[in-house]
């Protein structure tokens, strides 16, 4: 981000503040639907240093939460890059596998949790599979659109010059379809991260999802705000180290390689 760029972010976030503070200041909103900026930071404090919320610290909610999101990612992008490249290639598996894709990727996640609760309980694997899921799409989407999009000349040189099999696959195909294959993984971590909210709005005790839900029933409006920004800024967090990582693993990304 440059400099100017940098400065204009920060006046923007430095005049909602101010505004906030005014308005809450003034009395203009209810303390029970909108707290001062004092009163969430005091209640920052407390549940990130003090007794924490329900029996555990924002950073253990936190921590929950973010090991939920990794591992569902992890699964996700084991599964779905391999199986998203193969059928790439093979357009019969394309034909079979990818309409199954596109049939539940536009369901809203809580339309087939209840089947997952179902099929295999309340605890961390009905979770854990729904975040998977919401992940799977775009990231096997990419990759069929990342192969789909091979230049064939390419394919041809590089066949002409000897490689075949996985040297093919792993020096030509690959590296040319890394980068919609990372767009694709950023798309499905901001998916997954969407979706935590979900998946810890059923049968869970811990995570920062559920600790928004759980305050809004009590209506404690410090305690969602603090859920909210910690959120927010843990998806800033990890949106700002995929790039970083893209940076490291597709640095031709851009440079006509």
């Amino acid at each position: 981000m440059h400099k100017s760029s940098m400065i204009v972010t920060l006046l923007t976030f430095g005049i909602l503040l101010c505004v906030w503070a005014f308005v809450t200041g003034e009395g203009l909103i209810s303390p029970l639907f909108l707290p001062s900026p004092g009163e969430v930071w005091h209640t920052f404090l407390t549940v990130a240093f003090g007794e924490g919320y329900q029996g555990s610290s924002l950073w253990g909610h936190l921590g929950i939460s973010m090991l939920r999101i990794l591992v569902a990612f992890g699964v996700a992008t084991v599964l779905a890059v391999p199986l998203g490249l193969l059928c790439g290639a093979i357009p019969l598996l394309r034909a079979a596998i990818a309409p199954i894709v596109h049939f539940y990727r536009p369901l809203p996640p809580l339309a087939y949790y209840t089947l997952l609760i179902i099929w295999f309980g309340i605890g961390e694997v009905s979770k854990v599979l729904l975040l998977c899921l919401a992940g799977f799409a775009p990231i096997f989407l990419a990759c069929v659109a990342a192969v789909e999009r091979l230049d064939p000349a390419k394919l041809t040189a590089a066949r002409t010059l000897g490689a075949t099999g996985w040297k093919l696959f792993i020096y030509m195909i690959l590296p040319s379809a890394l980068p919609e294959i990372i767009v694709g993984l950023r798309t499905a971590l901001g998916f997954i991260y969407t979706t935590l909210v979900a998946a810890e709005m059923v049968a869970a005790g811990s995570g920062v999802g559920w600790m928004v839900l759980d305050a809004s029933k009590f209506l404690n409006s410090d305690v969602m705000v603090v859920g909210i920004v910690a959120m927010g800024i843990t998806g800033i967090l990890l949106e700002a180290a995929f790039r970083m990582l893209e940076r490291w693993w597709v640095p031709w990304k851009g440079k006509g390689g």
